[in-house]
């Protein structure tokens, strides 16, 4: 069994991911339809609202700081190569740095950046509204399944 600082860190990485995992969730099985049913403009006025609000401390300490802490306990697996829980350790990191945090810089970010240079009542807005909530949607599954498997990699490392 893990012990002394590298469990507390593991328990953080469950923490931190299996937080990150259910803002995801949240945002893939109701938050993206119920914008989806309001006509494009208010539907982009409101995700406008929702990207400022999210680049806030709350979820943003805990968003990097999760990733920090997956880069952190990859370094300590490959220094101390712990044998219970090292490959897990590395697939539940792996998990949320390519999977979660990359997918978000590089997909997410971009799209959010673009919907934000739109003025909601545009004609413009109209027409990227429906691309954007395919594609950010698309690859936010794919941030929630990667974080959430990150969280249960670090649950079975820890058992």
């Amino acid at each position: 069994m893990i012990e002394g600082p590298c469990f507390a860190l593991t328990v953080l990485g469950v923490l931190g991911t299996g937080l990150v995992a259910g803002v995801f969730c949240g945002f893939s099985a109701f938050v993206m339809r119920g914008l989806a049913a309001l006509p494009p403009a208010r539907g982009a006025a409101a995700m406008q609202a929702v990207n400022e609000a999210a680049v806030r401390p709350p979820f943003m300490i805990v968003f990097l700081g999760t990733a920090v802490l997956c880069a952190v306990l990859a370094v300590v697996t490959f220094v101390l190569w712990p044998d219970p829980g090292a490959v897990e350790l590395l697939v539940g990191s792996a998990l949320y740095l390519f999977g979660s945090f990359g997918p978000t810089v590089t997909a997410n970010v971009p799209r959010n950046e673009a919907l934000a240079r739109l003025e909601p009542e545009s004609a413009e807005a109209a027409a990227y509204w429906p691309v954007y909530l395919r594609e950010w949607t698309r690859w936010n599954h794919v941030r929630t399944v990667a974080s959430a498997g990150a969280a249960l990699s670090y649950v079975l490392a820890l058992t």
